[in-house]
């Protein structure tokens, strides 16, 4: 199970354990953030979403 790396909640997995949200990338670096569907709606843009990573 994957958890969101902004609120912490379990994220669902579909098909082929591919999960329901998106994963974002910090610039100059490798590591995969999860990040949810209903973060994604509270926070639109990939600059908000960066900011509020724990």
């Amino acid at each position: 199970m994957v958890k969101c790396s902004i609120c912490g909640s379990t994220i669902q997995e579909l098909f082929l354990e591919k999960i329901k949200g998106t994963v974002l990338h910090k610039p100059g670096s490798k590591k995969q953030y999860p990040i949810c569907f209903e973060c994604q709606k509270k926070w639109l843009t990939k600059e908000e979403l960066l900011q509020q990573l724990r």
